[in-house]
């Protein structure tokens, strides 16, 4: 009996042992067989480190090739990704940065989930390069990386259509903002620089090394060189946004010295090639230097320009909403002609008030008698275009200025475009929950009330007027570069199309603006161009302090080439506050065309 339970026992240990055994032969199948690679890649990763360089971003030039955006080379300090870190390195490596320790934590948890290494500083110094050298042994996992850094040449200039770029954040990797973007990379965060952020980006490389177990590089295996992003050929002419920029805040700070416009630092000015819809010269007042961006913004930069009370960051030109004052006189113009309210040489009285509502006249009860369009339009008379919103109606004015682009964006390639506002019997219920009165029909033909436009929105208007009445899509970016200065390819835009206005109407807007800039003329000083210009002045109200003032104008008048309106906030009369800016803008152009 006793011989038999110990023959069970040991038959029953037997078939322990089998089972063990055939489970650990048939793991040690798997992980050798099945999960080989595997596994040979995890033992690598304990000597080999992966690191990524980053692709330069594609360069970016101005209309003649001139170079406004280029790369640097600079250093960035990193941490190798690991599980946990030595908080005693971590702490001296917060002393070596002047970064505190919080933040630095702060970086690691927000890239927990990432493999990329955690990139704390960039552009550092050579003094600091050399710091982290000298500490290397108690420094394991901080490694430097080579890394091309965004230099804008002319700092400030044309900021707001350049915009700027930084570190893509977690939240824009996890809300897909940017697609394909690693833990660490630079991407464009306004302006051309986030539009075309795709084509700028170029495709980042991978560098092989042997390291040792202090993280010490021992040898550097095959590297895989990054591809630079495609370069941006602009329409922007450099010499006209330099010398526009520099007479802008020259003239601003006139204004205020002067006691014309003790308020004026905030302006907008576009000017454009009615031809064909490119931009050549984009401002807006005031604007911020985007280098203090690209290697993360101090807390002090940050402040002045966020705590700033008239919006540095924002770029007026294409979401600055205000009303269009008398320059919309052209709409309604166009409306009272296409409807055969009015006829060209028919004489309406001026008796410095509409005798409909006596309340509403000219600025400072003006009288001017009996006008003709030409002459009402040259001396920007209130109360010939109240009788002409009469006669057409706020439907037909809203109408005509959709036609010309009111009320909605105008598809220029940059983020953050508004859409303005068109005046109607809906607009003023949504708001105010009130009905329609002649009065707003009144303001509404004046370009005043609830009518709210861009100043990019305008500059589409009349080139309309000065192209023969042919709608283009604005645009900045003339087609993007190879790396060889080759061009590899046009960005797609929307086909141009005739609006709904008769050549005959149109000429009429023309010869209106022709006779503004006059003897006579509400802008008569234009007269001393080398070249006739037409143009017209404008006041938009402004509930929270002056008026601001406008000015509109487009030239040579018999082959016009160039389209520029300025806006300046708390300017009052644009006359004397836009108007200079506009003259000033065309006596560059007609300079470097050598008239």
């Amino acid at each position: 009996m006793l011989n038999k339970h110990n023959m069970a026992r040991l038959c029953a240990m037997f078939w322990l042992c089998f089972f063990l055994f055939t489970i650990l032969l048939g793991r040690m199948a798997y992980m050798q067989l099945w999960r080989g690679d595997y596994y040979a890649k995890q033992a690598d990763g304990n000597r080999l480190r992966q690191s990524r360089i980053l692709a330069p971003r594609g360069l970016i030039y101005d209309c003649n090739g001139v170079e406004l955006v280029n790369n640097v080379p600079g250093y960035a300090v990193a941490l190798q990704k690991q599980s946990t870190y030595d908080k005693q390195m971590l702490q001296r490596l917060s002393a070596l940065l002047d970064i505190p320790l919080e933040k630095i934590e702060a970086k690691i948890k927000d890239n927990e989930y990432y493999s990329e290494p955690v990139v704390l500083k960039t552009n550092i110094s050579a003094e600091l390069i050399t710091k982290i050298e000298e500490q290397r042994r108690d420094l394991p996992d901080v490694i430097l990386q080579v890394q091309p850094i965004r230099n804008y040449l002319h700092n400030d200039l044309a900021v707001h259509a350049l915009g700027y770029v930084g570190e893509v954040s977690s939240y824009e990797i996890e809300k897909g903002l940017f697609k394909n973007v690693a833990q660490g990379s630079i991407v464009g965060k306004s302006g051309l620089e986030k539009t075309y952020d795709k084509v700028l980006r170029g495709e980042d490389g991978i560098l092989m090394e042997e390291v040792d177990v202090a993280g010490n590089v021992v040898q550097h295996y095959d590297t895989v060189d990054p591809v630079q992003g495609k370069s941006l050929k602009l329409t922007i002419n450099y010499e006209m946004q330099y010398k526009l920029e520099q007479f802008i805040d020259e003239h601003l700070e006139y204004l205020r010295k002067m006691k014309f416009a003790p308020k004026a630092r905030a302006a907008a000015v576009i000017a454009l090639d009615p031809r064909t819809g490119a931009v050549k010269a984009m401002i807006s007042r005031p604007d911020y230097n985007p280098n203090l961006f690209v290697n993360g913004i101090s807390t002090r930069d940050w402040n002045a320009i966020n705590n700033d009370p008239n919006f540095p960051l924002n770029n007026k030109a294409i979401s600055g909403e205000y009303p269009p004052g008398s320059t919309f006189k052209i709409v309604t113009g166009s409306a009272a002609f296409e409807l055969n309210k009015v006829t060209l040489n028919e004489l309406i009285y001026d008796a410095g008030y509409h005798p409909l509502v006596p309340t509403m006249g000219n600025a400072g009860g003006e009288v001017l008698g009996w006008l003709s369009f030409i002459k009402g339009l040259a001396m920007s008379d209130n109360v010939y275009f109240y009788e002409l919103g009469y006669r057409v109606g706020i439907d037909a004015i809203a109408k005509y200025a959709r036609i010309y682009g009111f009320g909605e964006p105008t598809g220029i390639d940059l983020e953050g475009e508004s859409s303005g506002l068109v005046a109607s019997k809906q607009v003023k219920l949504d708001i105010w929950n009130e009905g329609w009165r002649l009065g707003d029909t009144f303001n509404a033909a004046i370009g005043q009330g609830f009518n709210l436009s861009t100043p990019l929105q305008l500059a589409v208007m009349l080139s309309c007027v000065a192209n023969g009445g042919i709608k283009h899509q604005p645009y900045l970016v003339d087609s993007y570069l190879n790396p060889d200065g080759t061009v590899f390819g046009r960005p797609e835009r929307s086909e141009s199309k005739h609006i709904d206005v008769s050549q005959r109407t149109i000429d009429y807007m023309r010869d209106g603006m022709s006779a503004t800039t006059e003897e006579g003329g509400t802008a008569a000083y234009f007269r001393s161009l080398p070249r006739k210009v037409a143009g017209k002045t404008g006041t938009a109200e402004n509930p929270h302090g002056r008026d601001h003032g406008l000015f509109v104008a487009y030239g040579p008048v018999e082959d016009p080439e160039l389209v520029v309106v300025a806006i300046v906030e708390q300017g009052g009369y644009g006359s004397l506050s836009a108007g200079p800016i506009v003259y000033k803008a065309f006596e560059e152009f007609f300079h470097e065309k050598n008239l």
